[in-house]
């Protein structure tokens, strides 16, 4: 079981560094101005790359809770990013999000894919694997 443990966090590793290297892509290659909600986005998923990367190297499969509360927090404001950009009654009711619009879509890949959508992807991608190990970890305490 601690060898799958130890791999969920490699997982879970591996998204937050594609998901942080992603979103630097966007800014500084293609000069994408990041808005407000993805500098959030930013702010809960670049301490993943680090916390999950140590976790990984010291074999620490309890982090699973911490990493689960950035994601679940990262989601909620990913989901909701990515509603203001494709609900028209959300993008009516939208606050002013800065210099840059949320309501802005950089890309659109296939109609749906955007950046807020890359991002709620890969906190549900971390949070599934978290709550999977916190599982797993209460299987093995009894």
């Amino acid at each position: 079981m601690q060898r799958k443990l130890e791999n969920a966090l490699l997982f879970m590793w591996t998204i937050s560094l594609i998901a942080m290297l992603g979103s630097l892509y966007f800014s500084e290659v293609q000069l994408y101005e990041p808005c407000k909600f993805c500098w959030f986005q930013r702010i809960l998923m670049y301490p993943l790359v680090l916390i999950l990367g140590i976790a990984y190297i010291q074999r620490n499969v309890k982090i699973a809770v911490t990493s689960a509360v950035f994601a679940i927090i990262g989601a909620g404001i990913a989901l909701y990013h990515y509603g203001i950009q494709k609900i028209p009654y959300l993008q009516d009711n939208a606050a002013s999000c800065g210099l840059v619009p949320c309501t802005g879509q950089y890309i659109n890949w296939f109609g749906f894919i955007t950046i807020p959508f890359l991002s709620l992807t890969a906190f549900m991608l971390i949070a599934i694997t978290s709550f999977y190990m916190m599982k797993q970890l209460k299987k093995g305490d009894n």
